[in-house]
C-alpha cells in the first residue's frame, strides 16, 4: 500500500472547513468556516439561516429573486456566513477565539471582515475570493495576515 502524503495543517484545516460547507443551506453559494488555535479546532461555521428560521432551500433564494449581485446588499438574506456562525458557535458556548486563525473557504465579505477583526482572529487562511474590495481594504488597514491557500486540492476530501 502506497502512502499518501500527509497534509500539512493548512490543508488539514482547509478540508475540514470544506466538509463544513457541505452542510450550508444557502442555494448560491456554500462556505464553511473553522476556527483553529495551537493545531486545535475551536468551533465550525457554515452559511444558513438562523435556528428555528425555514432555511433557503424550502423558501427560494430571496436574493437571486431580486438579481442581487453576489458581494452587494449582504442585509437581504435570511442566512448568516459562515464567519458569523462560527463566532456565534464560539461565543454561545464560551470559547475564546482571540488570537486564533479563521479557515474560511472564501475571502470575507466587508461585514464578516469586520467581526473577524474585531472578534480578535489573528489570521485568515481563504481558498477563495469573495467581491468584495471594501472587506479587502478593511484587513489591509487593520494589518490583518490573509493567506491564500494555493496548494489545497478540493479533490483530496
Amino acid at each position: 500500500m502506497k502512502n499518501k502524503k500527509r497534509p500539512s495543517w493548512d490543508q488539514y484545516f482547509m478540508g475540514v472547513a470544506f466538509l463544513v460547507s457541505k452542510r450550508s443551506t444557502c442555494l448560491r453559494r456554500k462556505v464553511g468556516a473553522v476556527l483553529v488555535k495551537d493545531k486545535q479546532i475551536l468551533a465550525t461555521g457554515y452559511n444558513g439561516a438562523p435556528r428555528g428560521i425555514t432555511h433557503c432551500e424550502v423558501t427560494g433564494c430571496l436574493r437571486e429573486k431580486m438579481e442581487v449581485p453576489s458581494g452587494q446588499r449582504h442585509e437581504i438574506c435570511r442566512g448568516l456566513h459562515a464567519e458569523q456562525n462560527v463566532i456565534l458557535q464560539s461565543a454561545l458556548h464560551g470559547v475564546s477565539v482571540k488570537e486564533s486563525t479563521i479557515y474560511i473557504t472564501n475571502s470575507p465579505c466587508s461585514i464578516c471582515a469586520k467581526m473577524i477583526i474585531n472578534a480578535g482572529i489573528d489570521e485568515i487562511v481563504v481558498f477563495d475570493d469573495y467581491p468584495d474590495k471594501m472587506a479587502m481594504e478593511f484587513l489591509k488597514e487593520a494589518k490583518m495576515a490573509l493567506l491564500k491557500l494555493k496548494d489545497f486540492n478540493k479533490g483530496d476530501i
